[in-house]
């Protein structure tokens, strides 16, 4: 692990004064995440205010090839944040400035720190919502570096589609700026695409323009119950072959629908379940209702119950977004280890009915569920991170589901992002892509201090 220098500590000490800190508890609060992964500390961590700040850092760091890893909210699940050869957390959440919002062009500009639950509180008067979803309440400078997604992405797309352009600390602390705020551009390489989705690797995004999207005029919430996943599963692929403009169609099996009853105090129908959302006009709404009514009946659906007043579907989704930690509170102690995959919508029943059958006989609380309408599901499993017997068995499992994912034509991670957690599936998905990814990594930070270990092999 690398040590800082009495040098750099004084230099940084300067720079930030009581910002930076070499203290225990808030390493051991930088050098994890939410998941199972073992955590990683970092030597010291660094609160930074501005971008001209964190160049500062990295400028610093990078005179001692002392790694630097960026740290948001805290939420991921892939092991981002763990410092494997240490170095120095940049903690961005103090950068949660709105800087610019522009409601006829239907965008804005925020600081990394910004959380997307604090951006849209902030956007409600103006009649405009940022739809991109995880269910954590997650920075977007961090949503936007793991490529995140989430409830809405079926309607709305994912960070992929509604980030225009960034600003970007590189690893010699030049401070970029990508995209730009215009709808289309030919000009230069996509220099955004590249750092959506590289988790730190490349380097440290303090800046995020991003597509708005006007709220919806009617919205509309239901649940609908099964009994079976594939008939569940049947009418989420009919809905989306049919072009169903649907906003929110989220699967949740029926150890899930336990847990969550359990941990937000629902009463829900302990069936294998969907929940959908619907956005439009009262018109648009009522036909999308029709159709999608017509399908689950057709697939067995029964007992459409509606959740349209704010709060109910607040209730609703809130129970939803909880469901991680209404699985892992089912045994005391436990981390939770959460695996995500996404297939072609067509092969999506074949890979749960698979998932659920390697879960027949798992011995820890799991839990299935996902957003079915772009063919990404989860299974969350409540592990003891001290039994290496139950570490063994789940991880079994896990490598099975996603080669499986990946033999048809799917991906090891549809949302959370590779961290540590899925660096093994790379090559096996990506094949002699993976080189040229390795030599752009060079290319960028040949001293290799921008969040070391993640992503490449």
């Amino acid at each position: 692990m690398t040590s800082l220098s009495p040098a750099l500590l004084q230099a940084l000490h300067a720079l930030l004064g009581d910002r930076f800190s070499t203290s225990v508890a808030l390493r051991e609060q930088h050098g994890r995440g939410e998941a199972h992964h073992a955590a990683a500390l970092p030597a010291a961590v660094a609160f930074a205010e501005t971008t001209a700040e964190v160049s500062e850092i990295v400028k610093l760091c990078a005179s001692e090839n002392i790694p630097v890893i960026a740290f948001g909210a805290g939420t991921s699940l892939e092991g981002h944040l763990s410092a494997v050869r240490g170095g120095v957390s940049i903690d961005l959440s103090r950068m949660s400035k709105i800087t610019r919002v522009s409601a006829e062009d239907l965008d804005c500009t925020v600081e990394a720190g910004v959380t997307r639950e604090q951006l849209n509180a902030y956007l409600r008067d103006s009649g405009l919502f940022f739809p991109i979803d995880p269910g954590a309440n997650a920075s977007l400078g961090g949503m936007a570096a793991t490529r995140a997604s989430g409830t809405n992405a079926v309607r709305y797309g994912t960070m992929r589609e509604n980030v225009l352009g960034l600003t970007v600390v590189l690893p010699n602390g030049q401070i970029i700026k990508t995209g730009g705020r215009a709808r289309k551009s030919s000009a230069g390489y996509d220099l955004t695409r590249l750092f959506v989705g590289s988790e730190g690797t490349l380097g440290i995004i303090t800046e995020v323009t991003l597509r708005l999207y006007g709220i919806p005029e009617t919205i509309s919430a239901a649940l609908c119950s099964f009994e079976d996943v594939q008939q569940a599963v049947a009418s989420a692929i009919q809905i989306v072959q049919l072009g169903i403009p649907i906003a929110r169609m989220e699967l949740m099996d029926r150890g899930l629908i336990k847990a969550v009853n359990a941990y937000s105090g629902l009463n829900m129908k302990i069936e294998d379940t969907l929940a959908f959302e619907f956005h439009g006009s009262p018109a648009g709404v009522a036909e999308q209702v029709e159709l999608v009514s017509a399908i689950v009946e057709e697939n067995g659906g029964k007992d459409f119950e509606w959740a349209n007043a704010p709060e109910e579907r607040n209730r609703l989704w809130k129970a939803r977004h909880n469901a991680f930690y209404a699985v892992v509170s089912q045994r005391p102690n436990a981390k939770g280890w959460s695996s995500d995959v996404c297939v072609p919508v067509s092969r999506l029943g074949d890979c749960i009915l698979e998932t659920r059958a390697l879960l027949k006989d798992c011995t820890v609380p799991t839990a299935i569920l996902g957003h079915v309408g772009d063919g990404n599901y989860h299974v969350v499993f409540a592990v003891d991170p001290n039994n290496a017997e139950e570490l063994v068995e789940v991880a079994a499992i896990n490598k099975k589901m996603v080669r499986h994912a990946i033999s048809v034509g799917g991906t090891s991670t549809g949302e959370h992002g590779v961290g540590t957690g899925k660096i093994a599936y790379l090559r096996e998905e990506h094949g002699d892509a993976v080189d040229l990814m390795s030599v752009i990594k060079r290319a960028v930070d040949p001293a290799g201090i921008m969040n070391p270990g993640k992503i490449l092999p």
